[in-house]
């Protein structure tokens, strides 16, 4: 396979195109952002991040707050989530322009998107300012899963979830399950041999 050589830029996919809520309504703020730069940094204790330009509206929410949740989306709301993207949340209400309901969080205040079937609650522990983005550090407080996505034995079935993925610029469905984790170096099971 041949490969062409460009200089080094931001490019990696697929990323989720997460919904990023925030502020509250006791200080009247509450938004919604659209962030592709969001992932898990650590297991124990929980940590994720979400990178920002310090000139979008959320940025001094966020900085203020110390708080935010990720919302992840499903492909119904595809449309919602690069709406979020595109516009301020200085001059709009994202959550009515977008029919998105606000749902209280357990411990945070700021607000989760109720129609996401998926939210991390998040407490911001570090501002790491990399350039065109600084980065939001946080601890993952809570998961908030729709209970539809749990089965009888209480184990989470994201793929039920109808989730979303952003890769350069375009929206994606995800589709047929590959594998699982581990599922290379299983051990088949031997059966008796037949007498």
């Amino acid at each position: 396979m041949a490969k062409i050589k460009w200089k080094g830029g931001a490019l990696t996919a697929p990323v989720p195109p997460a919904m990023i809520s925030c502020g509250s309504e006791e200080t009247g703020n509450s938004n919604i952002i659209t962030i592709a730069w969001t992932g898990i940094v650590n297991t124990v204790p929980p940590k994720t991040y979400i990178s920002v330009r310090p000139s979008r509206h959320s940025y001094a929410i966020i900085k203020e707050s110390g708080e935010f949740a990720i919302n992840l989306t499903p492909a119904s709301l595809v449309k919602a989530a690069d709406y979020c993207g595109i516009y301020t949340g200085a001059k709009v209400n994202k959550f009515e322009k977008c029919g998105l309901t606000k749902e209280e969080a357990s411990e945070i205040s700021c607000p989760l998107i109720a129609e996401s079937p998926l939210s991390l609650e998040c407490k911001v522990t570090d501002i790491i300012e990399l350039g065109s983005h600084h980065m939001f550090l946080a601890d993952i407080v809570a998961v908030d899963v729709d209970e539809k996505l749990i089965n009888k034995e209480g184990k989470l079935c994201l793929e039920k979830a109808g989730l979303a993925a952003f890769a350069h610029g375009e929206y994606f469905a995800l589709g047929e399950k590959l594998g699982y984790f581990g599922f290379s170096v299983k051990k088949k099971k031997k059966h008796p041999k037949k007498k």
